[in-house]
């Protein structure tokens, strides 16, 4: 059984204890988790099972959409309605098109301070040991790109719904952490779910109780994205029946060992024999024989 499901983590799970229930629903045992979602947090976790986990690498670098309430006045240690406060503002009413205005400061490229309840290892330790015994160890930025930010709706005079689209790496709390410092009043997430971690989408994912209903009907497969459903945006080639093997082993293919010769050289191909995906293949040009290759990077058969 090798392939991905996309699975709607409830709130108060973590990201292995979905692994784990996957693990013992389908009684494999090759099973991850691709992006870490909150134990708080719900929304898409894209699980993969079998040969399926050697796409993390890939998958983990898609963008993500999240779905977050900002409420401002109140500022945490961990940066959620969860933390220990650490101010308090009055606050009579935040405008949209004030908040529309500090929106537009984070879109594009930008650098973040992970949170220090976060499961990011520092000099051996994840962040969040460091808080539980009471140090705040001086972390780098990490550079991440928000892509859009769009006001959904405005609860009341202090809380709003946004939309986010960015890039991997990107902490939704810290980010509304930090529109809350811009806007003078401090602030918080108080919700979020992920909507999309591509190519997995929210509409599309299943609960927990129907991955088990679809187990109990021996139908689980059913439910499986194939091997190549996370490689659609990537150019599909062909392998000619002669380099079959070479290619089924790994080995350099050169451009008479495909079908497709117009690729961009190094641009990911996800690889096909007699048209069965294989794997995925990094295309090069070799300045010494003057000729293009593929060079195989991951094999799924």
């Amino acid at each position: 059984m090798n392939g991905f499901l996309n699975i709607l983590k409830p709130p108060g799970m973590t990201s292995h204890d979905v692994v784990a229930f996957v693990r013992k629903t389908v009684c494999i045992k090759k099973v991850g988790h691709t992006g870490t979602l909150d134990p708080e947090a719900a929304g898409v976790l894209p699980i993969c099972v079998g040969k399926a986990t050697k796409a993390v690498q890939y998958i983990i670098d898609g963008k993500k959409a999240y779905r977050a309430n900002i409420k401002f006045g109140t500022a945490t240690d961990t940066q959620d309605r969860y933390g220990k406060i650490l101010s308090e503002k009055y606050v009579s009413d935040v405008k949209v098109e004030d908040l529309q205005n500090i929106i537009q400061q984070f879109i594009g490229k930008i650098q973040q301070t992970p949170p220090l309840y976060s499961a990011i290892k520092h000099e051996g330790k994840r962040l969040y040991q460091y808080a539980y015994e009471g140090k705040q160890p001086l972390v780098k930025n990490r550079e991440i790109e928000i892509f859009d930010i769009v006001i959904i709706d405005k609860l009341n005079n202090k809380e709003f719904i946004l939309d986010i689209f960015c890039s991997k790496g990107t902490y939704v709390r810290t980010l509304c952490n930090d529109i809350g410092i811009i806007s003078g009043y401090g602030a918080h997430m108080s919700q979020l779910v992920r909507l999309e971690s591509y190519p997995f989408k929210i509409d599309e994912s299943l609960t927990l109780e129907e991955i088990s209903l679809t187990a109990q009907n021996n139908s689980i497969e059913n439910a499986l994205k194939s091997l190549d459903y996370v490689f659609e945006g990537y150019k599909k080639i062909e392998v000619k029946d002669t380099a079959k093997k070479r290619a089924l082993n790994g080995n350099t293919l050169y451009d008479n060992d495909v079908n497709e010769k117009k690729y961009e050289h190094g641009n990911n191909l996800r690889l096909y024999v007699d048209e069965q995906f294989i794997g995925i293949g990094e295309a090069g040009y070799d300045e010494a024989k003057k000729r293009d290759y593929i060079k195989i990077k991951t094999l799924f058969v």
